[in-house]
């Protein structure tokens, strides 16, 4: 048996043809033809890593840790693969795996190759000063809301360095990171026993694609126009904000074109007999709806959370089918043990997802989702309610043997008051260092104290209108606290969102 992963950053499923959405994508219908699409799937872990923590381990990450690396005693689906003799390839560009904060992930796979020069990726170590003025192939708008100004501190200057090496399409990280794969697949598909996670950064900011994917979606005095919106409220210009979507659209266009590559290859090898394929995404992107844009400082909506999913199991053969099972990006580590035969490590919450594609069987009531010290959110697939810290002077802990951050190590102040936990159910014995949060900077929730909102997702599936329905919270709310009991959540979680523990 053999399994593929084309897995995407912030990519936006209400946005999809394939979905009803305004940006054609022929592929993904093609893939939707040919495998199962799950229309209530969401995230666990928010943003990046604490993402791809959940699909390492199959478990919650947010309830005891922000933004961190795999743990000493995290069990690792990957490397569970290698340790099985299935071989695990990781091809991508997504560069936070070689920054600290995402340091053990890539060694958990038998082979990893990471392409350069996404975002603010350190790479290229030019220091001619630019002072105010654009080095020549600038991507950068005259309009005061735009690249400069918004991304000096974001590493601007860094990506624009990064930029001087794409001359042509075969230049994007993208397009190498998926040769890659392509490359693996074609000298692999007459063996048996291996996984590919063929990953790309795409179609995160700074939204850049090739002219050719461009040109259908933009008049050419706009390709050097804003590319990267902050995350920031929208008061930009109903012009900016329009030319910001078509940048998203065409690079979910070129994402697109991408996914083709892989169909067009499983078709011509034949693969689809014996190759699992699961195409998926870490979380959305906010481009002007609740007036905000990107992502960590709102309310965690729809457009944020309710993500793409899509599965073929040749096993069971299903295709062209729709399920409405509610599932979780925690699901895919044991939905790929189970399809190689290896048995889920006791850790593992997430469920297997065969049956779901089979016969669309439930393996949940109710999910949570959400950053470490922000709100909580909780669904059972027909209402939604993201519930506000009720005592924000609680204090939140991280918990961890690895304390980095996205791009460094913890400072000693921040150890200062370091003290040892004795650790949790899944831990395995092994205490952990608890340490005080600095978590709600660059992703605090702007959702204040005591500020629920809860919505009817099959009558307001844009959340438009927020609802009062008392039974309704309370049934929400104590599933909630059964889930904090499930993931062995710390004591001052309860605390913290007002859940009796």
């Amino acid at each position: 048996m053999k399994a593929i992963m084309v897995m995407y950053d912030s990519l936006r499923r209400d946005l999809m043809s394939v979905n009803g959405g305004p940006v054609p994508t022929p592929n993904f219908e093609r893939l939707a033809a040919h495998s199962v699409q799950f229309d209530k799937c969401y995230v666990g872990s928010l943003p990046c890593m604490p993402a791809r923590r959940e699909l390492h381990t199959g478990r919650l990450n947010f309830l005891h840790r922000s933004w961190g690396p795999v743990e000493p005693f995290d069990d690792s689906m990957p490397e569970i693969l290698k340790k099985n003799g299935i071989h695990s390839r990781l091809a991508t560009d997504h560069y936070h795996y070689i920054q600290d904060g995402g340091a053990t992930y890539h060694g958990r796979y038998s082979t990893w190759e990471c392409f350069r020069g996404q975002e603010s990726d350190a790479w290229i170590g030019d220091l001619t000063p630019h002072g105010d003025e654009l080095a020549p192939n600038q991507y950068s708008p005259d309009s005061a809301q735009g690249f400069m100004r918004v991304n000096r501190m974001r590493g601007g200057w860094q990506n624009m360095n990064n930029r001087q090496r794409i001359h042509g399409e075969e230049d994007f990280p993208m397009h190498k990171t998926f040769d890659d794969g392509l490359e693996f697949i074609e000298k692999n598909s007459g063996y048996d026993n291996w996984f590919l996670q063929l990953e790309t950064f795409d179609p995160h900011e700074p939204f850049t694609s090739p002219e050719s994917f461009m040109a259908g979606f933009l008049s050419p005095d706009d390709y050097d126009s804003p590319d990267w919106p902050q995350y920031a409220p929208v008061n930009e210009s109903q012009k900016e904000i329009d030319t910001l979507r078509n940048k998203y659209y065409a690079l979910m266009s070129y994402c697109d074109y991408q996914l083709g590559r892989v169909l067009d290859k499983m078709d011509e090898l034949d693969l689809w007999k014996d190759t699992m394929l699961v195409v998926n995404t870490d979380h959305g992107f906010f481009l002007g709806e609740h007036d905000w844009w990107g992502k960590g400082s709102m309310p965690d909506y729809e457009e944020l959370v309710h993500t793409p999913l899509f599965i073929w199991d040749p096993r069971s053969g299903v295709k062209d089918e729709r399920r409405n099972a509610l599932v979780q990006s925690i699901d895919l580590a044991p939905t790929i043990l189970e399809f190689f035969g290896l048995e889920r490590p006791g850790d593992m919450l997430g469920k297997p997802l065969a049956d779901v594609i089979k016969e669309d069987a439930p393996v949940r009531s109710h999910l949570i989702f959400g950053y470490h010290a922000g709100p909580v959110g909780i669904t059972d697939g027909s209402h939604v309610l993201l519930r506000a810290a009720a005592d924000l002077n609680v204090k939140s802990y991280e918990y961890t043997l690895m304390p980095t951050h996205m791009n460094s190590m913890f400072t000693a102040e921040e150890l200062k008051n370091t003290s040892l936990c004795s650790g949790f159910s899944f831990t395995k014995g092994v205490p952990v260092l608890r340490i005080e949060s600095s978590a709600g900077g660059r992703f605090a929730k702007k959702q204040s104290e005591n500020a629920d909102l809860m919505f009817d997702l099959i009558s307001d599936p844009m959340e438009q209108t927020p609802i009062e329905d008392a039974e309704k919270k309370a049934e929400l709310l104590k599933a909630m606290k059964e889930l904090f009991d499930e993931n062995d959540a710390p004591a001052e979680i309860y605390e913290r969102y007002g859940v009796n523990a």
